[in-house]
């Protein structure tokens, strides 16, 4: 899905890392949440709630997910599951573009 309909964007910003993550909150009909951000070149740890699936629009980065030992690559086109209240690590090689969906 290239594009979303009738949806509610917040404007404010969702900044992480000094600005090297950043991303918009993306609510849609049915009460389900999506953000849209940019990621710079750079290591990152993250902590989720909910689980969460990692769609990247595009860039190329390593993930390092709850439970595995191998780090993970990933490039445009591709995605990755992370599962609830659980902690994963990201690499990220270039300025990467990506759609990350709340899972229920």
């Amino acid at each position: 899905m290239s594009e979303f309909k009738n949806v509610t964007v917040i404007k404010k910003a969702n900044v992480y890392f000094d600005g090297g993550v950043t991303s918009r909150t993306v609510i849609f009909a049915d009460g389900s949440k999506k953000t849209l951000g940019i990621m710079q070149p750079g290591e990152y740890e993250f902590n989720t709630a909910a689980a969460e699936e990692m769609e990247i629009l595009a860039g190329e980065l390593e993930v390092l997910l709850p439970n595995e030992t191998k780090w993970r690559h990933v490039k445009g086109g591709e995605s990755f599951d992370v599962p609830a209240e659980s902690k994963f690590s990201m690499n990220v090689k270039t300025l990467t573009d990506y759609c990350c969906s709340f899972i229920k």
